[in-house]
């Protein structure tokens, strides 16, 4: 789905790639009809937050919050085991990896399975109800995630609160 490979590029670090292809992002936003107009908005805000600033500024607040601040781990499993507790989470991150493998995903990067970004390329691919699905499994994490972005006033609060939003199976209709 679209929104997913989206938010993927937008919660990846902001290198001189995203923002050049930011005139496409922002297009497919403007092109793109979808059920929740309060997401598509949030999504133009961020891309226009991205298109008026400095993109070293950018970086620097990227670094700042993600990688510096341990509470805004981008890696999933962190908030649910850390960083010490491998006795846990190596386990996870190799089952993750092998789900990705089971629907013939093959990773071309160097990031672990449970990177937000790379989990929301895999969403990308899944039916939506399947997607919420999958992503509902981590939804006490993506809340605390998003909690935390929230309470630091960070700009990419609104993006992970959208994959929170998602973090619940679609409702049958009747």
């Amino acid at each position: 789905m679209l929104i997913y490979k989206i938010l993927s590029a937008l919660l990846e670090y902001p290198d001189k790639e995203l923002f050049e292809n930011l005139p496409a992002i922002r297009k497919l936003l403007d092109e793109s009809v979808d059920s929740d107009v309060v997401e598509w908005a949030a999504l133009k805000k961020f891309v226009s937050w991205l298109e008026s600033g400095d993109p070293t500024e950018i970086q620097a607040d990227y670094v700042k919050t993600f990688d510096m601040t341990p509470e805004h781990s981008l890696h999933l499993t962190h908030h649910l085991f850390g960083d010490d507790n491998d006795r846990n989470r190596g386990p996870a991150l190799i089952d993750l990896g092998e789900l990705y493998k089971d629907y013939g995903v093959k990773t071309v990067t160097n990031e672990l399975p449970d990177y937000l970004p790379l989990v929301l390329e895999f969403v990308a691919l899944l039916e939506d109800n399947e997607a919420r699905e999958f992503l509902s499994d981590a939804n006490k994490v993506l809340t605390v995630l998003a909690d935390n972005l929230t309470k630091a006033n960070s700009p990419y609060a609104p993006l992970v609160s959208i994959v929170k939003s998602r973090a619940t199976p679609a409702l049958i209709a009747a």
